[in-house]
């Protein structure tokens, strides 16, 4: 079965990708309809399919800037190979800026390269699936990490100098796979724990292990960070979290008029250019084009039905079939579980300000902080309820993934107390976020449908606009309130 699947390996996932970014590469930053149609006419259904997705007019100017953005940073792979630069594999929940802080290495996240990957290669990445299955992977673990890295173990791709693995606890087929693909690779594995203790005691073990671990990267890599480094960095990273804050505030709006795929934009951003210049010029740009369709009105051109929010994840197998349709459909689709990394201010002062302020957002990262805390379903539903009532959700919607069993062992708990504290139902789905033949995006569109017209249906009818005096933040809320606020 392993020789098959070699054969049927032509090419890597992320050489694939990557040719499609180079193609986005050369377009211009404003396209007319017109163009847009001519690209995607000359691409696979697949492909195509995704890539109208990021160039719809709601959301085109952002789309493009988002690809070429996602492009450069797989270019930097690329050329850092060429140069003798470390490539740094990361999981989703590891920071990235960390890695951007040194000249001598650059980050790939494992699952941003299998989510476009998904939906945007002929055949979704299945082959790479399958033949890390057919290495004896269990079926079992996440796809979301063993497309790519399928890839990699199957010699027809871009192989790391070394991984990092800090998912342990949080999500540990993550970890397991990141493991088994440094130790069949044979290159170094660096693991960041996280104590399930969030009194100080636990913060102050968790920081030791996050200085540890840079140490070591320096060791690697053979460069000292620099402080004019971090700063830089540091620097990028406060000047994104008040754009951050000022579209999470705009969210808030009734009618939402932050377009559905500004979601996965914000983090997808933050889990690759986070703590560079480009970030900020996305997020400015995202703030920009919410403003002028908050002035122009464009918001209000399909009413909102209901204000969804995710309790996990969303689906990447068709970006079109679920942003977009959900969009039109007058479902907003107001956060998931990956948008919510709250970022706060990080003090420049020193090196070691620096470093403790990534630290603890890494410490507070989405996932880390829900399924690795003390009580996974106290955290989990804290965060939900808080959010919740901020953004005026109507539901939850939880994409139910087979390789996260934590989750499944404490979503009914989450899914009922949420009703109680916020009294908005949970929609509770099934199926592969990055496997389509598990569950068709027409059957998830079919279930979210039934559950609006026979469980929200009268949301709709009382929707006002409701304006604030202003968006941006006075100061960077906390995480929650706490469940005795929630229940008040």
């Amino acid at each position: 079965m392993v020789n098959l699947a070699q054969r049927t390996l032509n090419r890597g996932l992320f050489e694939r990708v990557f040719s499609l970014m180079e193609l986005v590469e050369r377009i211009p930053d404003d396209l007319s309809d017109e163009e847009v149609e001519g690209i995607t006419a000359l691409l696979p259904t697949d492909v195509a399919q995704t890539v109208t997705a990021f160039l719809e007019p709601r959301v085109r100017r952002a789309g493009i800037f988002f690809l070429k953005m996602i492009a450069r940073w797989m270019r930097e792979a690329v050329e850092a190979k060429s140069s003798g630069k470390k490539v740094i594999f990361v999981p989703f929940n590891f920071v990235p800026e960390l890695i951007h802080a040194f000249k001598s290495a650059v980050p790939l996240t494992s699952e941003v390269l299998s989510s476009l990957g998904a939906a945007a290669v002929k055949g979704k990445g299945h082959v790479y699936w399958d033949f890390a299955m057919g290495l004896g992977i269990p079926d079992h673990l996440c796809s979301s990490s063993t497309i790519e890295l399928g890839s990699m173990l199957s010699g027809t791709d871009m192989t790391a100098d070394a991984i990092i693995s800090s998912a342990a606890g949080a999500c540990d087929a993550n970890a397991k796979i990141h493991e088994f693909a440094a130790n069949y690779l044979g290159i170094p594995q660096f693991v960041l724990e996280k104590p399930v203790d969030d009194t100080s005691k636990g913060i102050e073990q968790y920081e030791k292990n996050f200085l540890r671990l840079t140490e070591s990267l320096e060791r690697f890599t053979g460069e000292a960070l620099s402080e004019e480094g971090l700063q830089e960095v540091a620097s990028n990273i406060n000047r994104a979290s008040e754009i951050y804050y000022e579209i999470w505030e705009m969210k808030k709006l009734v009618p939402c008029p932050v377009p559905n795929l500004f979601s996965f934009f914000m983090y997808g951003c933050r889990f690759t250019m986070w703590g560079r210049k480009e970030s900020v010029d996305f997020f400015e740009l995202m703030a920009k084009e919410v403003k002028e369709g908050i002035a122009k009105g464009k918001f209000k051109q399909i009413p909102e039905k209901v204000r969804c929010g995710w309790l996990y994840t969303g689906y990447y197998i068709d970006y079109a079939g679920l942003f977009s349709w959900m969009q039109d459909k007058g479902y907003s689709y107001l956060w998931d579980i990956l948008d919510l990394f709250f970022p706060e201010p990080i003090s420049i002062e020193s090196r070691e300000s620096i470093l403790s302020g990534i630290c603890e957002s890494s410490r507070r990262f989405p996932m880390t902080r829900q399924m690795g805390a003390e009580s996974m379903s106290a955290a989990w539903l804290e965060d939900a309820a808080h959010i919740a009532r901020e953004l005026s959700a109507d539901c939850a919607i939880f994409c139910g993934h087979h390789a996260c069993k934590q989750t499944w062992s404490v979503i009914s708990m989450v899914s009922r107390e949420l009703q109680r504290i916020s009294g908005i139902p949970t929609l509770n789905l099934q199926g592969d976020a990055w496997l389509s033949r598990v569950t068709p995006i027409s059957v998830i569109q079919s279930e979210i449908d039934s559950f609006v017209r026979n469980v929200i249906r009268n949301k709709g009818e009382r929707r006002k606009i409701r304006r604030r005096k202003g968006w941006r933040t006075t100061q960077y809320p906390t995480l929650a309130t706490g469940l005795e606020d929630e229940r008040e």
